[in-house]
């Protein structure tokens, strides 16, 4: 129960908020709000000792048994470290929004996507089941989109969280493709089982296109190259989303989906060479695009995208340990993958502080432009001293948790490049361009401190004067700013129980045949790893210093090269495509759209009928007499008479002839029910029409030119022909025993004595739901159509 209790706890917090809010009112909805992550941190805390012996709550339910899919759910040592980040951050996330969000904001929305977002994060790290994991992972990228376009008043918010819907669904779906093809091959969407069935999926021919389906969902929403785009433009978002979507909750997904099926992908060369050179890829150009960026936000947004590929490629790395044909002792690059989840945490802890600095410096200076910006560390020495240990903690600086983890992946980029574990030559290449990468990081760190806090103080350039932030703002970071100390000088508490469990379930054999969770020391002596940290310092003050004169390098590749530039193009082309294709079909006319319905109903039906040879009409069964030809002469006599009548009371009336001679066959074929029914439903529609008669418009006789009516009475030939021809060959059908014989037995089945209505209310239950639902939205239309016509006498709706 601690499982469900955990992921749906926000839900149905989400779903108490309204009515709490007008209870309590906007100055405490926030303290409403903060409880929910608090309370569920609090009590994966006291979980923790029993995963890190190894213990896995789980708990599952039949929720759609007949499609293999339940509500399985379970926490393990890997949705441990997740869940505690989401929790954690999310606490202090809640508790920073209190002070940051205006109470003229729409606190209320805000926070019930805040909710949404968190159980739907939750559901994605405690899923055992594809299909569960998938409907949870959506639900990131629906309320993610909620909380970026939060200030939905602003164009640059609506365009962020439409280009991040748009991105990650789009690998989502990719990543639904993947799980089927799981399915396909297993027979089961549990997630542990399918793990379990690893040799034997050994070789299967579906096994690399559904690992490049499932990378594709990974990278998009953990914003690897060249899917990265989305996040700077996620920006838009407050401040406490970006510090919780983009340190601890969403971008994190992705890293958690590689994670989750190392075990089973993990040792493919395909798998390491995937996730290596994307993250050493998005680590470099994250690293060097975050150093041109005037706004700090977007500098974060970049840097984020550099740290998240650094994540990746140790994943990549430590995947290697799963491989049977690598060289070497596989717990030495199991390492990687320690240090992977290592730097995970360190990142939400010191990534976390710098958007929560960033924010505060956008609350009290109203900019986040680093050119009017400078000086501000004497107005705000608080605020000065959280970003220089966050900005310090991501350079990789002592004594702070980020060199402690910087100093791992110097070691496990020269371990794989040392090791050559796959033989391919490019392995050298990862400890250098991790190198340079973590200069250009360096760069960035110094970027923000001394151009926002330290430097010439610019008073002209800024519409506020200076100030510290209120207290009840400083909490939140300042919790953050003494985590990021505190595990430098107690790393290895965390790496035991946090990590450790985590180790157990990414390398699960190697779990039990050695012990994978390293001694975490802050000195190891003068080695290779150190001397790169050295080396990152002296070229970083170096670029630092002479910035403005290479800064011309960016100005190199023109701005049609970059990814943002072919995604604008990509959408730009969809829609004037989709323009054009609109503009062909959407006339006006309401002929046009039904020869458009008629004439594909002709192509596709009738297509299949003659190309399948499915067209075998069956004229013999039964006798026609003299009542069944009278009713169809007198049915085709009104059908054709509506086309040439004048008054519109008297097509209202041979309309009816047709509605009644339809019901009196049903009498001839002995289906009283049928006949009952058609005849309640064609005087009611009689009815109706005689009702409406007074308001609608005049009936005027079609002025068309013969080679319209031509075409239409061609169109309106073949396809009542077309509908004649297929009952008749269906009728004739009988490759397969008819259904008919499941529901005469309807009484046992359904309770029900009346066949017909036992497959409307039981058998079609579901589906005539909808159809009620489809009439009720109707009739909303027709009432809100009613509603708006203008007055007479007053002004037209154009004219107001």
């Amino acid at each position: 129960m601690y499982a469900v209790f955990v992921i749906f706890l926000p839900f149905i917090m989400a779903a108490l908020l309204p009515p709490v809010h007008r209870l309590i009112g906007d100055r405490l909805i926030g303290w409403y709000v903060m409880a929910v992550p608090l309370i569920l941190f609090a009590t994966l805390v006291r979980l923790i000792p029993r995963v890190a012996d190894g213990e896995i709550v789980s708990a599952s339910y039949a929720w759609i048994p007949d499609a293999g899919i339940d509500l399985a759910v379970r926490i393990d040592g890997l949705g441990m470290i997740f869940a505690l980040l989401i929790t954690g951050v999310g606490t202090l996330v809640a508790l920073y929004s209190i002070y940051y969000l205006s109470p003229r904001e729409s606190l209320g929305h805000f926070y019930v996507y805040l909710l949404l977002f968190m159980g739907a994060m939750l559901g994605v790290v405690f899923s055992d089941n594809l299909m569960l994991l998938y409907t949870f992972w959506e639900l990131t990228s629906i309320s993610s989109f909620l909380l970026i376009a939060f200030w939905y008043h602003r164009k640059g918010s609506r365009y962020g969280a439409q280009k991040a819907m748009l991105i990650t669904v789009m690998g989502g779906v990719s990543m639904l493709a993947g799980f089927l093809m799981l399915y396909f091959m297993t027979g089961t969407f549990s997630i542990s089982e399918i793990i379990g069935m690893r040799e034997s999926l050994s070789g299967a021919p579906l096994l690399i296109p559904a690992m490049v389906l499932i990378l594709l969902g990974a990278f998009t929403k953990s914003v690897q190259f060249p899917f990265h785009i989305w996040l700077p433009d996620a920006m838009e978002a407050p401040t406490p989303v970006s510090a919780y979507l983009h340190s601890a909750t969403m971008v994190k997904a992705g890293i958690y989906l590689v994670a989750l099926f190392t075990p089973l992908f993990g040792g493919l060369e395909s798998w390491f060479w995937s996730l290596s050179i994307a993250g050493i890829i998005t680590l470099l150009w994250g690293a060097f695009n975050a150093m041109k960026q005037n706004d700090l936000k977007a500098l974060l947004a970049y840097s984020t995208i550099s740290q998240l590929g650094l994540i990746m490629s140790l994943l990549g790395f430590g995947s290697v340990a799963l491989s049977e044909s690598a060289a070497g002792d596989p717990t030495a690059y199991a390492a990687a993958g320690f240090a992977a989840f290592f730097y995970l945490l360190n990142h939400s802890t010191f990534k976390g502080l710098l958007f929560m600095v960033v924010g505060i410096v956008d609350h009290e200076i109203g900019t986040r432009d680093i050119r009017r910006l400078g000086g501000l560390m004497s107005f705000m020495p608080v605020t000065f001293t959280f970003a220089v240990i966050g900005s310090f903690s991501m350079a990789g600086l002592p004594p702070f948790n980020g060199f402690l983890s910087k100093e791992m992946f110097f070691g496990a980029a020269v371990g794989i490049a040392s090791g050559q574990p796959f033989a391919g030559g490019a392995e050298v290449l990862f400890p250098v361009v991790g190198w340079l990468a973590s200069v250009f990081t360096f760069v960035y760190c110094t970027i923000i401190v001394y151009r926002t806090f330290l430097g010439p103080s610019q008073p002209e350039k800024i519409d506020r004067v200076p100030h510290e932030a209120p207290k009840g703002m400083l909490v939140a970071p300042g919790i953050l700013a003494a985590l990021v100390i505190l595990i430098f000088f107690f790393p290895n508490m965390v790496g035991k129980y946090v990590v450790g469990p985590a180790m157990s379930v990414m390398f699960p054999e190697l779990s039990r045949q050695a012990d994978l969770v390293p001694e975490i020391e802050a000195w190891h002596g003068f080695n290779l790893p150190l001397l790169m940290t050295f080396g990152v310092i002296a070229l970083g003050l170096l670029l630092f210093i002479t910035f403005r004169h290479w800064k011309k390098l960016y100005r190199v590749a023109p701005f049609r090269w970059t990814m943002d530039s072919i995604y604008r193009s990509m959408i730009g082309a969809g829609e004037a495509g989709s323009t054009i294709l609109t503009d062909l079909y959407m006339t006006g006319r309401s002929r046009d759209y039904f020869a458009f319905i008629y004439l594909f109903f002709l192509v596709t039906v009738g297509g299949m009928l003659f190309l399948t040879g499915a067209f075998d009409p069956d004229f013999s069964r039964g006798p026609v007499g003299i009542f069944e030809i009278s009713f169809v002469i007198i049915m085709a006599f009104a059908a054709i008479s509506m086309l040439f009548v004048r008054s519109r009371i008297t097509a209202t009336l041979l309309n009816g002839v047709l509605g009644y001679s339809v019901a009196i066959f049903f009498v001839f074929f002995r289906a009283p029910d049928l006949a009952l029914t058609q005849t309640v439903i064609e005087t009611v529609t009689t009815v109706l029409f005689l009702l409406c008669f007074h308001f609608l418009p005049e009936w005027k006789p079609e002025d068309s030119p013969l080679r319209t009516k031509v075409v239409n009475g061609i169109i309106a030939i073949g396809a009542g022909t077309l509908v004649t021809a297929f009952g008749l060959t269906v009728q004739g059908y009988d490759v397969y025993e008819s259904i008919s014989g499941y529901f005469e037995d309807s009484y046992k089945l359904a309770g029900g004595s009346n066949i017909v209505n036992a497959i409307l209310g039981d058998f079609r239950a579901f589906d005539t739901m909808l159809e009620v639902v489809v009439l009720f939205i109707a009739g909303i239309g027709v009432y809100t159509l009613i509603a708006l016509k203008p007055k007479k006498g007053g002004d037209d709706v154009e004219g107001k």
